[in-house]
C-alpha cells in the first residue's frame, strides 16, 4: 500500500490520521484503513473495554432508578433516596468521565469549530441532565417546588445520562464491529499474498520471504501454492484458479509465455516462472489500492447528505428548544420536568450519524464486491455515474477481439525479394513496439528464425503505424494512412485480395521502403466468444454499444455486422476517437468507453466512464475510471448492475435514516401525548438512534450477497 495514514473518517474520507481519534467535522471514531487489522482490532477492543466499565457502573444506576416504581422499596429500607441519589452520582463518575468522556470532547470540538454534529447533541442532552443532576444534589434550594419529589428532593437524572451514554457507546462499539466487515472484501485479497516463494538458485531450490524476489528471478510454483508475484510460465504449465481476482470460478490452462498473476492459485502441476513484476507494481497490489482508495471516496449523491447535516443539528437544538418552552407553558404538572425530559429525548433521538454514513458504507461495500467480480473501480463517483450511462463505446483489438492476433500471411510486392525478407523488415522494424499486431509479428519471426536488425529513428505513430531507418532504408509499417503519410502508393493490383482479407475480419499492414509499397502483412485477431453475449445483455438493457477502430472499413463493417453493433467508425485515429465522444456528450449522451491500448487513453479520460481492459496497457487502465480485470465485456454489464443496486442501497439507507429521524423527532417531542398518553423515554430514544445507524450498516453489508 502507498498511503502511509493508518485511519480515516468513514463520512469525511478526506480526514486521514496516523494515530486513532475523532474526525475533526463529524466526531466519528476514525477508523483503520483497509489492511491494518491489528489497528482495527486495537479499536474495537478499546471501545469493548470502555464499555464493559460502562455496563458495571450504569446498571447499578439504572437498578436504584426504577426501584422508585416498586411498592415498599426494598432500598429505601437500607437509606432514603437522598442518600442513594448521592450513590448514584458517585456510580456515574466512571461512566462519564472515563468510558464516554471522548464524546463530551467530540461536543465540545463541535462547538468551538463550528462543525456541530451528532456529538454535539449527544453531549448537550446527556451532559445537561448530569450537571442537572449534580447541581440539584449539592444546591436543591435553588429549584422551584415542581422539580421536586414527593420525598422532597430534587428529580435526578443519573440513570437517563448514563444509560444514553452508555447505548451511544454500544452503537460505537456495533459501527466498528461491522467496519470490520464492510472492509472484508480487501482483507480478502490481503489473505491472497503469500509469504514466501520457491527462488531458482543456480542448481537449488531456496525458500525465501515474498519481499526479496526481484525482477528476473527464476521462481518454482508446486501444485496447490499461490503465485507470489506477477510474470510468466518459462516452463511447464499450469492450471489456475483466478476467481479471486477475476470474479471467474473456472480455471484457466496457462502455457510457456502466458502471464500469470499474484495471489492466484496454481493446481495439480509445477512450472517455472519469470519474475516481470513484484511489491507494488503486482496486480494484486494494484488491485488493492485502488479498492482501498475508492471505499474512501465520495459519491456525489453524498453531498446532499451532507447539506442536509449541515443544517440538520441547528434545527434539532432550535426544536428542543420549542419542545421544552412548549411543554413547561401548557404541559401538565409537574410542567417543567416535562419539558426538560422531552427536549432531551428531542436531542439524542435525532442524531445524524445513520445519514451520514448512508452513502460511505455502500460504497465500502460496493466497492469491495466488485473486486470479488474483478471490477475494479477507481472512485465512488465512477459508480454512481455507471447506472446513468445510455452509450458505450468499445474499441476492436483486445477489447472485443481477444488481443492475442496471429499472422497469417507476409506478401511480397518485389520480385527481387522474398518472404522472409519482407518479414525480416517487419520484424526489425516492430522489434521496438509493444503494440500487440507488433509482438504478434516477432512471435512469427521466431518460427522462421528471424532475427530483427537495429532500427534508427523509430517512431510510434498513434493510430497509424510505426516508421524507422534500417541501413539507410526509410521504413514505414502500417494502414493506408500511415502510407499516405509517408507518401508510398498503394499497387492497385493487390487492393482486391486485401478487400478479402479485410472483409473477413483480419487486419492488412502494409509495408513501405523509401516511399514505395513492397508487400504486406495479414493478422487475424479472434473475436472473444463472451463479446456478442455481452454486447446482447447491453443492448437489452437499453444501451446502444458502438465501436471505434484504428481499422480499415472493411474490418470494422466485418466485426460489427458479426456482433450486431448499433454502429462503427473505422480508421480512427486517437484524437478522432476523443472528438467523436465529446460529440456524443454534447448531444446529450452519457458516455462509457471501453479499450486497452494507448490510443485509446485520451478517449478513455475524456468518456463520462473510462473502462479499462485488465488485459491492456498500464496507461489505459491509469486513464479508466473502472478496470476489468479479465478483460471481459461481460464486466462492463456486471459493473452496471452493481452501479444499479449500490445506488439503490444508498437511496434506501437515505429514505430510512431520513424517515426516522422525520418520524422520531415528534414522538421524542410529545407530539403522541395529547391523543395516545404516549412520551418517549430519552433511554428509549439513545436505544432507537444508536441502532438505527447500526441497521444503515447491516443494510450496507446486504450487497456483499447481491447477485451480479
Amino acid at each position: 500500500m502507498n498511503d502511509t495514514y493508518k485511519f480515516y473518517c468513514p463520512m469525511h474520507p478526506e480526514v486521514r490520521r496516523n494515530e486513532p481519534g475523532s474526525c475533526p467535522i463529524c466526531g466519528m471514531d476514525l477508523v483503520a484503513a483497509a489492511g491494518n487489522i491489528e489497528d482495527e482490532d486495537k479499536t474495537y477492543l478499546n471501545l469493548l473495554v470502555k464499555f464493559k466499565v460502562a455496563c458495571i457502573f450504569t446498571i447499578p444506576v439504572f437498578l436504584i432508578a426504577m426501584s422508585e416504581m416498586l411498592p415498599d422499596n426494598p432500598l429505601f429500607k437500607i437509606m432514603s433516596l437522598k442518600y442513594w441519589n448521592w450513590v448514584q452520582l458517585f456510580l456515574s463518575i466512571p461512566v462519564v468521565f472515563y468510558a464516554t468522556w471522548m464524546f463530551f470532547e467530540r461536543a465540545w470540538r463541535s462547538v468551538v469549530t463550528r462543525n456541530l454534529n451528532m456529538f454535539t447533541l449527544i453531549g448537550i442532552g446527556a451532559g445537561v441532565a448530569w450537571l442537572f443532576s449534580v447541581s440539584a444534589l449539592f444546591f436543591p434550594e435553588l429549584f422551584p417546588e415542581q422539580f421536586k419529589s414527593h420525598h422532597g428532593t430534587v428529580y435526578v437524572y443519573f440513570e437517563a445520562a448514563t444509560v444514553i451514554l452508555t447505548l451511544v457507546l454500544l452503537g460505537q462499539l456495533l459501527e466498528a464491529r461491522a467496519h470490520g466487515k464492510t472492509n472484508g472484501a480487501i482483507q480478502e485479497l490481503l489473505k491472497l499474498a503469500p509469504h514466501n516463494a520457491t527462488k531458482i538458485v543456480g542448481d537449488q531450490e531456496i525458500s525465501v520471504p515474498i519481499d526479496e524476489i526481484q525482477e528476473g528471478d527464476l521462481i518454482r510454483v508446486k501444485p496447490g501454492e499461490k503465485i507470489p508475484v506477477d510474470g510468466s510460465i518459462k516452463s511447464g504449465e499450469g492450471i489456475i484458479d483466478e476467481s479471486m481476482i477475476s470474479g471467474e470460478p473456472v480455471p484457466v490452462q496457462k502455457y510457456a509465455g502466458d502471464q500469470v498473476s499474484s495471489g492466484t492459485i496454481n493446481g495439480n502441476k509445477t512450472f517455472l516462472m519469470l519474475a516481470e513484476k513484484v511489491g507494488s507494481e503486482t496486480l494484486l497490489s494494484q488491485i488493492i489500492e485502488m479498492v482501498n482508495s475508492a471505499s474512501r471516496s465520495k459519491a456525489p449523491i453524498q453531498k446532499l447528505a451532507d447539506r442536509i447535516s449541515g443544517y440538520f443539528v441547528p434545527v434539532v437544538i432550535l426544536i428542543a428548544l420549542a419542545t421544552f418552552i412548549v411543554w413547561a407553558v401548557y404541559g401538565p404538572d409537574p410542567p417543567y420536568v416535562y419539558a426538560f425530559v422531552n427536549a432531551i429525548a428531542v436531542l439524542i433521538i435525532a442524531c445524524p450519524c445513520a445519514l451520514g454514513l448512508a452513502t460511505p458504507m455502500s460504497v465500502m461495500v460496493g466497492v469491495g464486491k466488485g473486486a470479488r467480480s474483478g471490477i475494479l473501480i477507481k472512485n465512488a463517483e465512477s459508480l454512481e455515474k455507471m447506472n446513468k450511462i445510455n452509450i458505450v463505446v468499445i474499441d476492436k483489438t483486445g477489447t472485443v477481439t481477444e488481443g492475442k492476433p496471429s499472422v497469417e500471411k507476409v506478401i511480397s510486392f518485389n520480385s527481387e525479394m522474398s518472404e522472409e525478407d519482407i518479414l525480416e523488415k517487419i520484424v526489425s522494424l516492430n522489434s521496438s513496439s509493444e503494440h500487440p499486431l507488433a509482438q504478434a509479428t516477432l512471435k512469427y519471426g521466431e518460427k522462421f528464425n528471424i532475427q530483427g536488425r537495429s532500427v534508427k529513428d523509430f517512431e510510434a505513430v498513434s493510430g497509424k503505424g510505426v516508421t524507422g531507418s534500417l541501413g539507410g532504408e526509410q521504413l514505414g509499417l502500417g494502414n493506408e494512412k500511415l502510407m499516405i503519410q509517408v507518401n508510398a502508393e498503394i499497387p492497385s493490383d493487390s487492393a482486391e485480395m486485401v478487400s478479402l482479407a479485410q472483409k473477413q475480419g483480419k487486419t492488412v499492414s502494409y509495408l513501405a521502403s523509401n516511399g514505395k509499397v513492397i508487400g504486406y502483412i495479414i493478422i487475424s485477431d479472434k473475436i472473444k466468444i463472451s463479446s456478442k453475449d455481452a454486447i446482447r445483455k447491453l443492448q437489452l438493457e437499453g444501451l446502444k454499444v458502438l465501436m471505434y477502430t484504428g481499422d480499415n472499413e472493411n474490418t470494422a463493417k466485418a466485426v460489427s455486422e458479426a456482433l450486431n453493433l448499433d454502429g462503427y467508425k473505422a480508421q480512427m485515429l486517437p484524437e478522432d476517437k476523443l472528438n467523436a465522444i465529446k460529440e456524443l456528450q454534447n448531444s446529450g449522451k452519457k458516455v462509457a468507453m471501453a479499450g486497452d491500448g494507448i490510443n485509446d487513453a485520451p478517449a478513455l479520460s475524456q468518456a463520462d466512464i473510462g473502462i479499462a481492459m485488465g488485459t491492456g496497457t498500464d496507461v489505459a487502465i491509469q486513464s479508466a475510471a473502472i478496470t476489468l480485470v479479465k478483460g471481459d465485456l461481460n464486466g462492463i454489464a456486471k459493473a452496471r448492475l452493481l452501479s444499479h443496486k449500490v445506488m439503490g442501497n444508498i437511496k434506501g439507507n437515505l429514505f430510512f435514516a431520513l424517515g426516522y429521524n422525520i418520524l422520531g423527532i415528534p414522538v421524542a417531542a410529545g407530539i403522541l401525548y395529547p391523543f395516545f398518553g404516549i412520551l418517549l423515554s430519552p433511554m428509549i430514544a439513545a436505544l432507537a438512534m444508536s441502532f438505527s445507524s447500526v441497521s444503515v450498516i447491516l443494510n450496507s453489508l446486504r450487497l456483499r450477497s447481491a447477485r451480479i
